[in-house]
């Protein structure tokens, strides 16, 4: 059985950059979703990490393009920088850092929960998972 994990993994290996970018778009359009259509103002942390998120469409877009080698290298900071300040704002809705230290004094708190699906899917969640998705199939990725 691990032997067929291990084949299936090796052959898809080379397309992990694709599930990088699906990850950054659906990350990029759910946010706009949000803010545009349902019309949720976004936090000061909301701002960070889509400042992160966004420039990930193009970079792994030209990179999937290009058949640049080089695109893991550019993308992989910027992912983990937005998985940085998503991992903050999780631990700010769960309680774990409290809300009196949070970069959102003025405006929207960063603890706002517009939507809450079984107790703990939030939309920083959301971005928690897709900058976590990003990041493991940049680290999966291998060029042929």
């Amino acid at each position: 059985m691990l032997k067929k994990i291990q084949n299936l993994h090796e052959k898809l290996a080379p397309h992990y950059l694709y599930v990088a970018w699906a990850f950054s778009l659906i990350g990029m359009i759910g946010s706009l979703f949000f803010s545009e259509i349902l019309k949720f103002a976004p936090c000061t942390l909301c701002w960070y990490q889509r400042i992160a998120m966004y420039p990930l469409v193009i970079i792994l877009g030209l990179g999937i393009i290009k058949r640049d080698r080089n695109a893991k290298d550019y993308a992989l900071p910027l992912a983990i920088i937005g998985f940085a300040f998503s991992i903050y704002q999780n631990l700010l809705i769960w309680g774990i850092i409290p809300e009196a230290i949070a970069p959102c004094i003025a405006g929207v708190s960063c603890t706002t929960k517009y939507i809450s699906y079984f107790g703990f899917i939030t939309i920083p969640f959301l971005a928690l998972l897709a900058f976590i998705g990003i990041i493991v199939a940049l680290i999966f990725h291998k060029e042929k």
